[in-house]
């Protein structure tokens, strides 16, 4: 039996992101990963995630802020390339450019309002529909390689990692809590941090949670996206710099990013945002594109998108983990702490995350009180 003083289930980047908080904190960690870092059958697999400081709400824009210092952190300590600069385009009739260039001028990020013209001049590739908020300090996080640098970060510091290592059962001990993985093995821990993604819904009655607590934790909504490339028209290297961009009307919502390793360099990443097929947790997905959503995805490339070819040459599915009001869980009691920072909009801010998620864990500093359980159950009743 081993012990330890803190305990991480699953190394994504949010398990990834707490375990090194705390382990540069001086704490004794292990983190049980269920297959590998980064499982492709997760929210935190392959090289393209958008990075970007552009929201309607100037708490996040504050927060990937502060994210990007980690991200610079961790380049700086591995000689990694984490984030590559691409730039990002906001735009649509129900985006709002306007509303997101005020906090991005508020908060000192470089930004240009364009008309649609001066947008389809400069990025004839792409069929703007509206005035576009451009920010050049966006760019893709290569996702997998962030996870495998956070862990090695903490294992500089001394944590431990187990995989595979799934956990299927927390019992409460007179010292703490002890994790069972189904197949005879347990760990000892005197705090715990879930980070286990679309796999915590179906965790969470295996957690000896409070009753009056485990009845204020939000609905966690998991969902099988579909994701699509694209094929360039014109080779990255003779046709036009691609960007990321977010386009939002009332009849389709998408975003796009360059599919960097995950696509050979050579086409664009495209999906339906919240798209996909609702399931009760990550146990329940299949991996099964549904042909609709593909088509519709086609119909849009049509449309919108004259530098690429309206054929995918790959197509893949990811999980999503939303809460009603896409904040994220950050909350716990008990020396269990639940983390579910996702919604499909997490992975930019995983530095920040774990430093968050380990104040909790810890108990150095409170969370934002958006992230937690009440705050967000109170939002979904709204």
């Amino acid at each position: 039996m081993n012990a330890s003083q803190y305990v991480v289930i699953g190394a994504g980047l949010a398990g990834a992101a707490t375990a090194w908080s705390l382990a540069r904190r001086g704490h004794e960690v292990t983190v049980l990963e269920r297959t590998r870092p980064a499982a492709h059958d997760g929210s935190s697999h392959g090289s393209a995630r958008i990075f970007r400081y552009a929201y309607p709400d100037a708490f996040y824009t504050q927060l990937v802020i502060r994210a990007r210092g980690g991200f610079d952190e961790l380049e700086r300590l591995s000689g990694n390339r984490l984030i590559t600069a691409t730039g990002s385009l906001d735009f649509g009739t129900i985006r709002d450019p306007k509303t997101l260039a005020a906090v991005l001028e508020s908060a000192g990020v470089e930004h240009e309002l364009l008309s649609a013209a001066e947008a389809r001049a400069r990025w004839p590739q792409i069929g703007v529909d509206t005035d576009v908020l451009w920010h050049p300090g966006a760019g893709v996080i290569d996702a997998e390689t962030t996870v495998t640098t956070m862990l090695d970060a903490a294992r500089h510091h001394g944590a431990q990692f187990f995989s595979p290592w799934p956990v299927s059962r927390v019992e409460a001990t007179a010292n703490g809590y002890r994790l069972n993985s189904g197949d005879g093995r347990t760990i000892d821990a005197e705090r715990i941090v879930v980070a286990s993604g679309g796999w915590l819904p179906a965790l969470l009655d295996q957690l000896p949670l409070p009753a009056a607590f485990r009845a204020t934790v939000p609905a966690l909504q998991v969902s099988q996206e579909y994701a699509y490339h694209f094929p360039y028209r014109d080779e990255p290297a003779s046709g036009p710099v691609w960007p990321t961009f977010i386009h939002k009307s009332e009849a389709i919502q998408t975003y796009s990013l360059p599919g960097g390793r995950d696509a050979d360099y050579r086409g664009q990443k495209l999906a339906e945002y919240n798209g996909g097929r609702r399931i009760p947790s990550a146990l329940d997905q299949d991996g099964v594109i549904d042909p609709a959503n593909r088509q519709r995805i086609v119909e849009y490339v049509q449309h919108y998108l004259p530098g690429l070819v309206p054929e995918p040459y790959a197509e893949t599915t990811c999980l999503f983990t939303n809460t009603a009001n896409e904040n994220f869980l950050v909350d716990g009691i008990d020396g269990i702490t639940l983390l579910s920072p996702c919604s499909g909009h997490g992975a930019k801010f995983a530095p920040v995350i774990g430093d968050i998620a380990a104040d909790a864990a810890t108990g150095a500093a409170p969370v934002p009180e958006r992230f937690t359980a009440s705050a967000i159950g109170a939002a979904a009743h709204v």
